[in-house]
């Protein structure tokens, strides 16, 4: 059986990553942090955070950290449990816009299990 890889419609990505993306827009933490896994990781600017109390205080601290506006502007799956998103971020941090891109691992269940977030 051949599987759809490459790129795909902000749709046709899985519920977690839809969810954890409006919710991160919406710098709603508690509907974010629903989409990981309890073992989740996330790496952001250098740094990793383990297990969901790591992830909500990270989701707080980046809510209040700086202003910006984010348009998706790209998907691709890689494989079942592999994602990337891609956002075009503009506002008052240093630089004042960058594409970063969000790496999905995803669970057996279809949670978030690690998302790595780079240029």
């Amino acid at each position: 059986m051949i599987r759809h890889t490459g790129p795909v419609d902000f749709a046709d990505l899985p519920a977690a990553v839809t969810g954890y993306l409006r919710a991160h827009d919406a710098k709603d933490a508690t509907t974010a942090v629903a989409a990981f896994a309890p073992e989740a990781t996330v790496t952001d600017d250098g740094r990793t955070y383990r297990g969901t109390a790591a992830i909500r205080a990270w989701l707080e601290q980046t809510g209040i950290q700086y202003t910006y506006t984010a348009t998706l502007v790209g998907a691709e799956r890689h494989s079942p449990d592999r994602y990337t998103a891609v956002q075009h971020l503009e506002g008052d941090f240093p630089g004042g816009q960058v594409d970063l891109r969000y790496r999905f691992v995803l669970d057996e269940h279809g949670s978030i299990n690690r998302l790595d977030i780079a240029p």
